[in-house]
């Protein structure tokens, strides 16, 4: 079935398959999820098998979110132009034979590769779901397809780690860590084959060109600003990587002025210049990567700090990171109970202050109890940082968009999406450099891990500061995240 933008607008009858194909999107998103975030603690044992530097556990992380960071703004136009389906399932086979290439890297080369593979089709895929959705469902059905979003992710965020956690204690086959990755072939081929049978083709009959140049610009100048600081410190920081940051802030200038000038010639531009001019929106995307980079970045460090550190396995770490999912759990649930609408602004206010005193609270736990620190003993800390970051969450997106006008907010949500996987790559970059570079100068673990836990508080309060750049409220309309 192919539907042309043109006749979406007359079709009368919903498509006969989309509770089916809604269930083959989130198949998508439940393997995007857990491969962000099953690397932090598997990360110990896949340095010990393969080899390779500190740099190497953060590369698996960031590899990935850069990745989906550069692809994310331009996945959802190759759908535009050859069709959604096509794309999700490319995407589909694309993301199944990296997972495979990953569980069978015999080297940290292949294996980070490997994860940047995962990171572009996975790019190529999720955006693809969520155009669908659109086309697919009545709008009296819309709430409920889009409703089945959060309980997926909020199953896939407890279990991951936990799962991550049990794949590699339980050592099937002898696989160890491999099968985080090998997971994924039954599920990724399943979704795929599925989406060939069950998803509708949809693609604009207007659809533009790609802006490849603006694609490469930004690409490059992510780069050269995430690749010194990975590698920097293992490399004693030589004059290259002090050039490659500047020259990346200098890359990120030529794009803006780039974008500039196409879109005053007519031109699709590959992120709409106009919003930059507006506070909001650039306020937003700040406060975004000083969240995102904060919250990516102690996920990893405290992954580390459990197992190296503490001495915890696989297993035992992944549930010692479950109270701050299920605190995530029940700040969006607070949030979607009523209090977004009514507090807006303040809610992410809110969540960034009580998410702040939870990483306190950790701080305290881990220098006053030293190594002696049990899964308990952390966990009252990490429940607050949950609910915290839940609160947050919840109405980052739809308070940002709110700064923008209506016809913009598809541009603004892929940047902001964008921006969100950015920030993870620059936060396990950062404070994993800064963890490492502690460790390397003789800190114990637990001062290596307070000094992480403050910088994370200081960047909450930075979002909490730029916060009073956005609106106070989420439009009414209905045009957000």
């Amino acid at each position: 079935m192919t539907v042309t933008a043109s006749e979406a607008t007359t079709e009368i009858q919903p498509y006969r398959w989309r509770w089916i194909a809604l269930f083959v999107i989130l198949a998508a998103e439940v393997m995007d999820l857990l491969d962000a975030l099953v690397t932090s603690i598997a990360a110990p044992s896949i340095q010990k098998d393969v080899g390779g530097g500190a740099s190497l556990v953060q590369w698996l992380g960031a590899g990935y979110t850069l990745a989906m960071a550069v692809g994310l703004i331009t996945g959802g136009r190759l759908g535009d132009l050859f069709g959604r389906k096509r794309m999700f399932v490319i995407g589909a086979f694309g993301f199944t034979t990296a997972s495979l290439l990953c569980g069978v890297s015999a080297g940290p080369e292949m294996l980070i590769a490997s994860r940047v593979l995962q990171g572009l089709f996975g790019a190529v895929m999720l955006p693809q779901g969520l155009g669908l959705i659109r086309e697919m469902f009545p709008p009296q059905d819309m709430g409920k397809a889009f409703g089945m979003f959060g309980p997926v992710m909020t199953i896939s965020s407890v279990g991951g780690p936990v799962l991550a956690g049990w794949l590699v204690d339980a050592d099937f086959f002898g696989t160890g860590w491999r099968m985080i990755f090998l997971i994924n072939l039954p599920i990724g081929l399943a979704a795929a084959l599925a989406g060939m049978r069950f998803l509708p083709e949809y693609r604009l009959s207007n659809a533009t060109k790609l802006d490849l140049v603006g694609v490469a610009l930004v690409s490059v100048a992510s780069f050269l600003l995430i690749y010194p600081l990975i590698q920097g410190r293992e490399l004693g920081w030589p004059v290259w990587t002090y050039i490659s940051m500047a020259a990346s802030i200098v890359l990120f200038a030529v794009f803006a002025r780039y974008e500039s000038r196409r879109a005053a010639s007519g031109k699709d531009p590959l992120v709409t210049p106009g919003l930059f001019r507006k506070r909001a929106f650039t306020g937003g995307l700040v406060a975004g990567l000083a969240f995102f980079s904060g919250m990516m970045g102690l996920g990893l460090v405290f992954n580390l700090y459990t197992q190296l550190g503490l001495g915890f396995s696989p297993l035992k770490a992944g549930l010692t990171g479950l109270p701050q999912a299920i605190g995530g759990v029940i700040g969006f649930g607070l949030a979607m109970s009523g209090l977004q609408e009514k507090l807006g602004r303040g809610l992410l206010q809110i969540g960034t202050v009580v998410m702040a005193a939870g990483a306190a609270v950790l701080a305290l736990t881990i220098h006053l109890a030293g190594l002696d620190v049990g899964s308990w003993q952390l966990a009252p800390g990490l429940a607050l940082v949950g609910i915290g970051m839940g609160l947050t969450m919840a109405p980052f997106f739809d308070i940002v968009l709110a700064g923008v006008e209506p016809h913009e907010s598809g541009s603004a949500s892929g940047t902001l999406t964008a921006i969100q996987q950015l920030g993870g790559a620059l936060g396990t970059a950062v404070l994993g450099t800064l963890f490492f570079n502690l460790l390397q100068n003789r800190w114990s673990f637990g001062s290596s891990m307070q000094v992480t836990v403050w910088v994370e508080v200081g960047l909450l309060a930075l979002t909490f500061a730029l916060s009073y750049l956005l609106p106070r409220k989420a439009r009414a309309d209905g045009q957000g995240h």
